[in-house]
């Protein structure tokens, strides 16, 4: 067996190995991505290869956090695509202006910039004192993070910068407080948001959802995996509700049954009545 097949097995076994002590299921995550990301976890780790990594973890919670956290993906910012949201405050929250109470769901919401980014929206549109937004992500740290809402000042810019693009209607420092070098979400925007621990693979749906953010986050998965997991989603949603992906994501032609595009060069779509 060469090197690169014991690798492969050795990873294969690491994986297995998470699912039946953690509960995680990485199983089905593109291969390349994880076996990269999971070469990165090994050497912070200090360990020699993957057969001692995971003989470490298992016994290990502590460090299985820390490998678990090197293994999900935390890059966004706020109001990332600005076209995107120009599309989401134009078509879709006259639509969520309908109802008399509004729910929305970030799925993988890593370290929060487009919960908070969502909350802005809602806030300028005079919605967001009858919204609940629930936001989730397998990573401890990232939700950590989320949930102070503390970003570096050198994001700032580009902040800034997005939320001029998308349409703001305000100063963007309304938002914020700044102080060594880190700016801080402001807490009107933290009220309704609820952040807590969720494994998009293998845990429930939420139901009844208007709004589902799943951005960025399917690329990092297998095409069945995918399909499955849109499958899941359609079924949280409210028939008329809105799945956004992200800009290099597409739904599925097996999903045309239960959803029509709404803005399909922003990856807007719209649950249908009838599935």
């Amino acid at each position: 067996m060469s090197p690169t097949e014991v690798e492969a097995l050795e990873l294969r076994l690491l994986l297995d190995a998470i699912h039946e002590r953690y509960g995680y299921d990485l199983r089905e995550y593109d291969r390349a991505s994880i076996q990269r990301r999971m070469r990165l976890a090994l050497a912070k780790s200090g360990l020699s290869h993957l057969g001692e990594l995971l003989h470490h973890v298992l016994r290990d919670p502590a460090l299985f956090a820390l490998v678990l956290d090197e293994l999900t993906v935390r890059v966004s910012e706020m109001f990332r695509s600005p076209p995107f949201y120009r599309a989401f405050r134009e078509r879709v929250l006259p639509m969520l202006r309908t109802y008399p109470q509004i729910k929305l769901w970030h799925a993988g919401c890593a370290n929060g910039e487009e919960v908070y980014t969502s909350a802005i929206l809602l806030l300028e549109e005079n919605l967001y004192e009858r919204t609940q937004i629930y936001a989730t992500d397998m990573s401890r740290a990232a939700l950590d993070q989320a949930r102070e809402g503390t970003y570096p000042e050198a994001s700032l810019a580009v902040f800034a910068e997005n939320y001029a693009k998308s349409g703001g209607r305000r100063s963007f420092d309304e938002y914020y407080t700044a102080a060594y070098g880190r700016i801080v979400v402001r807490e009107a925007l933290r009220r309704n948001i609820v952040f807590f621990q969720h494994d998009l693979v293998s845990d429930y749906v939420f139901g009844e959802m208007q709004v589902v953010f799943c951005r960025n986050v399917l690329i990092y998965f297998t095409p069945a995996l995918r399909e499955r997991i849109l499958q899941v989603i359609a079924h949280g949603l409210c028939r008329g509700g809105f799945l956004c992906l992200g800009e290099s994501e597409h739904l599925p032609p097996s999903l045309s049954a239960w959803f029509e595009d709404y803005a399909p060069a922003e990856r807007i779509y719209r649950r249908r009545g009838q599935a």
